[in-house]
């Protein structure tokens, strides 16, 4: 009697021996029916050999770049025969499980069914080959973990096929090419026909997806919605290159594939949550006085226009959450420029799910409202969880003068000031630099040799708003610096050093990377900072020690800002800290930028104006341009050094 579907599937769930699992059904076998679904078993029958592991044990994947040895090429080849079995003891048990599926679904799956077992027979052929036996090496349960709880015959399409079986059309693809450059023909030819065969598993589940999902929806919107942690969009793709053309020849349509090719989100590890806060200052200076919170027009821009700077910091399964997301065009311009992006949401599609911390730009007042209905979602196990604001004092002028103070930096030529009495004390002939007390970039900043009523008027009002100015003689500067640190629990590292674009004001315009950041200065500033000015012994001893004891429980991001200026009589002196940022900086964007996208070359990042920038060097522009308000974030790489 010709084996039926049903008889064909128990077999292949719960016969023990291998040669039996993946013993061939009938092309064409009856569909007859089975009645009530069957109950799941914990874990497929396997004899001892290939008792599949549920304590998460795996063997280590040699990778791509270990194929050329044949016991890891043996070894590559067991995990993808253990995938393959699982997939066809998952088939069978979805045959079994949803019995009332219509026919002409369950002979399609049933037909993928026997394509998985000729995969996973093919790649026990060559594995033998390679000396290497099924049962080897640990035989991890994840996909089966995964699926077989699907209580839908949607869900298991969104699960498999839609997700281990999609993703498998980047690998196949990918490993097939690569084992024919290596010049393994066999291998390769195994691949090239589970591709083509994937394509057909695929096509089948999208078909059946679209049966099932509801009317009106789009795929990308059901798929999302039907796929759950810790399954995400990521794993419908491969960490290879991404194989457009065989979706496309499936028929996803243009918004799924352009969405998975820009999804970013876990494949298991909990991400970080990224929040964009660059006003931090004018949120502590309100907090701090107690007047109403009022942003200008370019502050607000700021927000909503740079917020893809904070994908600088982030690991590719991490979160960056956007007040306005970017375009699917700009994000795939980005991948294609080589930055590795985030999972990139908007600020309500967060949703619930386990995090693995918050960072925002800056802990002060705005960041700790806007993220603590996050905190519960935060892994107890994590470092960086939900924290009050940070002081008054870390997020102002104060600190800098501060640290200043106790590295027997100050001298009575600057201070400061509370009132008007003592900012006009300041004014003895020369020009004095008055900065508000909350404010960054050199944003505020009045230079005055003289007593004016418009400089009292504006010293009044600045006073009153921020509780202070700083007042600091006005020095010709040749080159601005900035020196980047990292806090954590017991140390603090320096992480690298910037070359400051300001303008003759001390306005911040950009900021100038290299694989040596000491090549970014003439030689006459180098020799000086190296020979007479101790830099150091000052920025990786003296600072930080003091530093550390000055932040005491913070951990993060912190800058120290400095310059090198010219003295009455033509000689180079060192300011060494001009300001010190508890918080991400535009310095700090443009070092990780580098890591990501331009390792060993030098770059440039700016910050332009929209209305004025022209772009002559084929910039890569940071932020999507179309839906920028003021401000462009350009990137700017050279592989040697600038002329």
């Amino acid at each position: 009697m010709r084996e039926s579907i049903n008889s064909v599937a128990e077999r292949i769930l719960f016969a023990e021996n291998l040669e039996e699992k993946l013993r061939l059904g009938p092309r064409r076998a009856e569909d007859l029916k089975l009645g009530k679904a069957i109950s799941v078993p914990n874990f497929p029958s396997r004899d001892e050999s290939l008792k599949i592991s549920s304590n998460g044990l795996r063997a280590d994947f040699p990778g791509i770049t270990r194929i050329e040895n044949e016991k890891d090429r043996g070894k590559m080849l067991h995990f993808l025969a253990n995938h393959e079995l699982l997939a066809a003891e998952l088939m069978a048990l979805a045959l079994l499980k949803f019995p009332n599926a219509p026919k002409e679904y369950r002979l399609g799956l049933y037909d993928a069914m026997r394509e998985e077992q000729l995969h996973a027979r093919l790649y026990i052929k060559r594995m033998k080959e390679c000396n290497v036996a099924l049962g080897e090496f640990p035989l991890n349960d994840f996909f089966w973990r995964i699926t077989a709880s699907v209580e839908t015959e949607l869900d298991f399409i969104t699960r498999m096929n839609l997700t281990f079986e999609q993703a498998n059309l980047d690998y196949s693809k990918y490993y097939a090419e690569h084992f024919k450059i290596i010049g393994d023909k066999s291998t390769a030819t195994v691949l090239e026909k589970i591709y083509h065969d994937e394509i057909r598993h695929v096509g089948h589940g999208l078909k059946w997806f679209r049966y099932w999902k509801k009317s009106g929806q789009s795929d990308w919107d059901a798929y999302t919605e039907a796929i759950h942690f810790p399954l995400s969009a990521t794993r419908a793709k491969g960490v290879v290159p991404f194989n457009e053309e065989a979706r496309k020849e499936i028929g996803f349509d243009s918004e799924f594939i352009s969405r998975l090719k820009v999804s970013q989100q876990s494949r298991g590890r909990t991400p970080i949550v990224h929040w964009f806060n660059p006003n931090a200052e004018v949120h502590v200076r309100t907090h701090a006085t107690g007047k109403k919170l009022l942003m200008n027009r370019f502050e607000t821009a700021i927000e909503h226009d740079l917020e893809i700077l904070m994908a600088s910091m982030s690991r590719r399964d991490d979160i960056v959450l956007f007040r306005t997301p970017p375009s699917l065009s700009h994000l795939e311009k980005l991948q294609r420029a080589g930055l590795e992006l985030p999972d990139v949401i908007s600020i309500n599609e967060l949703g619930k799910r386990k995090l693995g911390g918050l960072r925002p730009w800056a802990w002060s007042p705005d960041a700790s409202e806007f993220l603590k209905p996050f905190s519960s979602m935060v892994s107890d196990k994590v470092k960086e969880k939900w924290r009050p604001s940070l002081t008054n004092s870390l997020l102002s002028k104060r600190i800098g003068y501060q640290l200043e103070e106790n590295l027997g930096l100050i001298d009575s030529s600057r201070g400061v000031c509370k009132d008007l009495r003592t900012a006009f004390s300041y004014l003895r002939g020369g020009l004095i630099a008055y900065k508000p007390g909350y404010g960054c970039a050199g944003k505020g900043l009045r230079i005055a040799d003289q007593r004016t009523d418009n400089l009292e008027a504006w010293l009044g009002t600045v006073i009153r708003d921020n509780g202070f100015v700083i007042a600091e003689p006005w020095v010709q500067r040749v080159q601005d610096l900035s020196v980047h640190y990292q806090k954590d629990e017991k140390n603090i590292s320096l992480v690298g050093i910037t070359k400051l674009i300001n303008d003759h004001r001390g306005r911040f315009r950009g900021i100038k990377v290299a694989p040596k950041w000491s090549k970014l200065l003439s030689s006459e500033i180098a020799e000086f900072l190296f020979k007479e000015a101790s830099f150091s012994e000052w920025y990786y001893e003296i600072i930080p020690n003091e530093l550390g004891k000055l932040l005491g429980n913070y951990q993060g991001p912190v800058s120290i800002d400095s310059f090198v200026w010219r003295d009455g009589k033509g000689n180079l002196r060192l300011r060494h800290v001009v300001e010190v940022n508890v918080r991400m900086t535009m310095g700090r964007v443009a070092l990780e930028l580098q890591k990501k996208m331009a390792p060993n070359q030098w770059a440039t990042f700016k910050i332009e104006k929209k209305d004025k920038y022209i772009n002559k060097n084929n910039d890569l522009i940071l932020n999507d341009p179309s839906k920028s308000r003021e401000f462009l974030a350009v990137w700017e790489t050279n592989r040697s050094e600038p002329n």
